[in-house]
């Protein structure tokens, strides 16, 4: 069956950098479009960047623009989220989302149950 796990969440202080990875597994990785979401404090799920399986990504979240890149390597199922100059507001629950229709890339608006899968997620918490 389909499977997306993430790793590498924690407590990072603010200024700090962070690289999240969500493993995919059960259904062929590269017919797949891939999303990141995060659901802060609160708040509803928000899609922060996207990646087509050429690699052709998107980041969509405003405030992640210029901090964050979304990478992914096809031998090892698996993407890749890096966030610099974390600072509070990046504090939330990231998950790893997997489509198998190309109508989700670039979205803003993007919601969770427009991808077909997803994984647990992992927290961030970003210190002051």
């Amino acid at each position: 069956h389909v499977q997306l796990v993430e790793f590498g969440g924690g407590l990072v202080q603010a200024g700090g950098s962070l690289g999240l990875s969500c493993r995919f597994s059960g259904v062929f990785f590269c017919s797949h479009y891939m999303g990141s979401f995060r659901q802060a404090p609160g708040k509803d799920w928000a899609v922060i960047a996207d990646i087509g399986y050429r690699s052709e990504s998107a980041v969509l979240s405003d405030s992640a623009w210029g901090r964050l890149a979304i990478s992914k390597d096809n031998h090892m199922n698996s993407v890749y989220l890096q966030i610099n100059r974390l600072n509070p507001e990046d504090t939330g629950v990231y998950y790893c989302e997997a489509a198998r229709s190309r109508s989700v890339l670039g979205q803003v608006s993007a919601r969770e149950s427009d991808y077909d899968y997803w994984g647990q997620g992992t927290q961030v918490t970003v210190s002051s």
